[in-house]
């Protein structure tokens, strides 16, 4: 019988929670109902105001026009009254100039009369005219408000909150970089520099809800006695380029000479080094003379599993390791919230924004092949525009939109990122507002269809000259031929006839979506 009692009453709890949802979402669609019914009488009552104004303002014009013809008459008046008393005076001497005047006069008054009335009626004509381009403007922008209350309140959105999660994960990668930089101080290991925020979630976005990576990538610098020499890799023959990471020792007598505690790899004996020195980087992670990748991410297993014990966050949160060839992935948790983390690696080519990095761009990668990055340009450009963008910009959610709704097809999250960045550097900051979000979303399904019936989606980076100044890119790669993403639509028929017919499947999802959520 307990037993039983206490069954009932977890259903009655279960039971009173369920019509307490019921009843908030059935206020939430009242008060949607109300919101839409009292925008739409602002807009009767806006255009009733238009109207009024407009028909008060032919009606000034009228009386204006009025007073302006009677003091034309009266002047007619007056002139002619002149013209009879000269001519009365003059008879005999000037009567045929007099004659002469008058019709001059008579004739020049009739054609400013002329003058005026068309003049007015131009000008009431163009007044019009702007008037009802404002109104059509006006109703276009209360409308697209409407639709986009309506889209936004319906469509569903991932609640998770990115931007605490990015600030979370920046402290506790700058936590690990002053760890990282007293236990490496004295070692002949990369120097590790601050890690960078990196990917969707540090752009402000996410394709998936239920697994947000939060990607950084920690860029690297040689050690005391060596060197970093990037070598173009030509035996892929991709469009996009790799590079080997050659590792060179350098010379160290004269700063021994000055005191400082350490052996010239170069110029002393091996036996010396090998009692008296750690190994150096080319002994640890390299493979022959050249950083590996993999050998690389192990190294960085070990040492964030061995700094994690001294971090604050650690007295919280339980750290798992997750396996990777390439990166170090793991994922930290605390019961209620888990965060999963990949740290990359990477080499900065100069002083630009582009690196070289462990993140694979194929399948079979090899071991000390380092592609070429631009994942921090991309990121630097979403925050140059939510620089620009006004408060209620929902470029990021047009773009959320479009790559949920891709899963599945063979377009790839990051083409229709791509896509988006062209339309967000074409299409002015100001025309992302709310009132506009049906439009621009048209405006990517459409431009997805131009990009793949031309089987061309030009590179957002490589190959672009009108980049925002604050983005430093090499000269090589602002200047290359522009890599194009569907580069493979246009070798292979086959897959142009596949992504041709997924496109229209997508599109019919996206209109019955649409369509669907303003009903």
């Amino acid at each position: 019988m307990e037993l039983r009692a206490q069954q009932l009453e977890r259903e009655r709890l279960l039971l009173e929670q369920e019509v307490e949802r019921l009843i908030r979402k059935s206020e939430a669609q009242q008060y949607l109902q109300l919101v839409t019914v009292a925008v739409l009488l602002v807009l009767v009552l806006l255009l009733w105001f238009m109207g009024w104004e407009r028909s008060l303002r032919r009606e000034r014009n009228g009386e204006e026009n009025d007073g302006v013809n009677e003091e034309g008459v009266r002047n007619m008046d007056a002139n002619g009254e002149e013209a009879v008393g000269n001519e009365e005076g003059n008879a005999n001497r000037e009567e045929d100039n007099n004659d002469d005047g008058n019709v001059q006069q008579a004739g020049n008054a009739a054609a400013n009369e002329a003058d005026h009335g068309g003049n007015g009626a131009v000008n009431e004509d163009a007044a019009a005219e702007n008037n009802r381009e404002d109104l059509v403007r006006e109703i276009e922008e209360v409308f697209g408000e409407i639709i986009g209350v309506v889209l936004t309140e319906r469509i569903q959105w991932p609640v998770q909150d990115l931007q605490r999660g990015c600030e979370w994960i920046t402290v506790l990668m700058d936590n690990y970089a002053t760890f990282f930089g007293l236990v490496l101080s004295n070692s002949f290991y990369p120097v590790l520099q601050r890690a960078i925020g990196v990917g969707s979630a540090f752009e402000g976005w996410s394709p998936r809800e239920q697994d947000v990576v939060y990607r950084v990538l920690v860029p690297m610098t040689p050690p005391r006695g060596h060197s970093f020499h990037l070598e173009l890799d030509t035996a892929g023959h991709t469009q996009l380029r790799n590079f080997r990471v050659r590792v060179q020792l350098e010379c160290t007598c004269r700063r021994e000479q000055q005191g400082d505690n350490m052996l010239c790899f170069l110029h002393h004996p091996k036996e010396e080094l090998r009692r008296n020195q750690d190994p150096s980087l080319l002994d640890t992670l390299c493979t022959g003379s050249y950083l590996d990748v993999q050998k690389t991410a192990r190294w960085f297993y070990q040492l964030v599993r061995a700094v994690w014990p001294a971090l604050p966050q650690s007295h919280g949160w339980h750290l798992t390791l997750l396996p990777s060839r390439r990166s170090c992935q793991f994922k930290v948790t605390n019961g209620e919230e888990t965060f999963r983390i990949e740290m990359l690696f990477g080499v900065r080519r100069g002083d630009s924004d582009i690196f070289v990095s462990s993140q694979p761009r194929e399948a079979h990668t090899p071991n000390t092949t380092w592609p070429e990055t631009y994942a921090v340009a991309e990121m630097k450009f979403f925050k140059h525009i939510a620089r620009q963008a006004p408060p209620n910009s929902l470029h990021l959610r047009c773009l959320q939109l479009f790559t949920r709704l891709q899963l599945g097809f063979c377009f790839s999250t990051y083409a229709i990122k791509t896509l988006i960045m062209h339309l967000l550097a074409a299409t002015p900051v100001a025309l992302w507002r709310r009132r506009h979000f049906l439009e621009r979303l048209l405006q990517i399904r459409d431009g997805l269809f131009l990009c793949v019936r031309a089987k061309r989606l030009n590179h957002f980076i490589v190959g672009n000259e009108r980049l925002p100044r604050d983005i430093r890119v090499p000269p090589d790669v602002a200047t290359a031929t522009t890599h194009n993403l569907f580069h493979r639509l246009a070798q292979d028929s086959d897959a142009y006839s596949q992504a041709m017919l997924e496109y229209w499947v997508l599109r019919k999802w996206f209109d019955e979506s649409i369509k669907m959520n303003l009903e």
